[in-house]
């Protein structure tokens, strides 16, 4: 038993209250902390942050959340998880209003592994001994009951070990697990620091082989686009919408045909007149019936130009602009059928009943693109079958009461779309 893997963690006494502009690789050193090379120092970020100024005035809690948030996850009443100016995902953008004055709140460091590396080159010019450094942080998981503290800055530990490539105790292949190694030494300082015993800094040792030069703790942040659950509740339906954009290029990767099914779930949700489900969708998933359709459409285009007197230059200046069509990997071909429907023999009533089914397509229409987006796909919504219905339903072999209303190029974005122009809801509403 005694070569079992094995290590020790305790938390350091001696260390007096923080105050801004104070050394904390002294303060450290004058605890007599009894490090040697290979020990890993985990710091609770609160004495980080005293220690860097990090402390303001803010009557209004919310205000100070509101400058350190990037982006808003998830909110319910006044408890928001939001991404903050560091990329961490966490409650209250880590703004803590605890163990700190009255009136005050306490910032986490600007640049923790900063922090982290400061306090390890102090502790080597003090002590002589080479360490590794962890700067600390309570989180709250989804999914899971209870806190725990992760690493948000480190030096000298690596926060991360990859072991895919290698195999298990039986021989099977590993090909996902990548430990987060960091988090785990945090949350083994945790369980000897405690939250509320005035103990904000702890020693593992025993591990010395997780001490060399890093990389940091901003590894252990996932980047956006692989992370799989990067939008919250109500708030996932908000940034799909602001994230549908129109795509124009798109990369040769293939389109997943389940997530465009999903997207036609989505879309046939959307509300309707009279209970009716006015809504189809034609996939064309082979590029033999994308071609033929679209250059069944562009012959007819092309047709309507000349008869209304455009030159070649100005034909095929148009044509091009249907590009966008050809490049998609996917087409979808939104179609509305009217059954169902009212007649009631007067022409206003006829004429509106139409428009209502129109509006009922276009909403199941959104929902789509809506949908396309939160499955990370680019499209584009085009209105140029709606100019030869009858060439669509031709090609395509539709019923005569399918009337496409457009088509959707699906694909993934070849490049990030332009900056929004911002919009004030404001200038669209009008109050009676």
């Amino acid at each position: 038993m005694s070569d079992a893997p094995s290590f020790r963690a305790w938390a350091l006494p001696g260390i007096p209250e923080v105050r801004e502009g104070d050394d904390l690789a002294k303060l450290i050193a004058s605890a007599e902390p009894g490090l040697v090379d290979g020990d890993v120092l985990l710091v609770t970020s609160k004495i980080v942050s005293k220690a860097e100024g990090r402390i303001v005035e803010a009557a209004d809690r919310e205000a100070a959340i509101d400058a350190e948030t990037v982006r808003v996850v998830a909110r319910r009443g006044p408890l928001r998880i939001v991404e903050n100016k560091l990329g961490l995902v966490m409650a209250a953008a880590g703004v803590d209003a605890s163990n700190t004055p009255a009136g005050t709140v306490l910032l986490l460091p600007e640049d923790p592994d900063a922090s982290a590396a400061a306090i390890r080159d102090g502790l080597r010019d003090a002590l002589g001994v080479d360490v590794g450094v962890v700067v600390t942080d309570t989180f709250g998981r989804p999914w899971r009951n209870g806190l725990t503290d992760v690493a948000i800055g480190a030096a000298g530990v690596h926060v991360l070990d990859d072991l895919r490539g290698g195999t298990d105790a039986y021989g099977n292949p590993l090909s996902a697990t990548v430990v987060a190694t960091a988090d785990e030494l945090a949350a083994a300082g945790d369980l000897v620091k405690g939250k509320a015993a005035g103990l904000p800094v702890a020693v593992v040792r025993g591990l010395a082989h997780v001490v060399g030069e890093g990389t940091g703790a901003r590894e252990l942040v996932r980047v956006a686009r692989d992370d799989m659950f990067r939008l919250g509740t109500s708030e996932a339906v908000r940034e799909a919408v602001t994230q549908r954009r129109t795509v124009r290029a798109f990369t040769d990767e293939p389109v997943d045909p389940g997530a465009v099914r999903r997207a036609v779930a989505a879309a046939v949700t959307a509300p309707a007149p009279h209970h009716t489900t006015p809504w189809r969708f034609v996939l064309l998933e082979s590029q033999e019936s994308r071609v033929r359709l679209l250059d069944a459409m562009r012959d007819a285009w092309v047709e309507d130009l000349r008869r209304d007197g455009k030159s070649e230059e100005s034909v095929a200046k148009r044509v091009r602009r249907g590009d966008v069509l050809r490049q998609a990997p996917y087409l979808v071909v939104p179609c509305m059928v009217m059954d169902g429907s009212h007649t009631y023999g007067h022409a206003r009533r006829d004429a509106a009943e139409r428009e209502m089914f129109v509006v009922a397509a276009g909403a199941g229409v959104q929902n789509f693109l809506v949908a396309l987006a939160g499955e990370r796909l680019g499209s584009a919504w085009v209105s140029s079958t709606m100019f030869c219905r009858d060439v669509v339903r031709e090609v395509l072999g539709l019923p005569p009461e399918w009337d496409p209303m457009g088509a959707v190029a699906v694909g993934h974005a070849a490049a990030a779309p332009a900056e929004r122009p911002a919009r004030d809801a404001g200038d669209f509403v009008v109050v009676r």
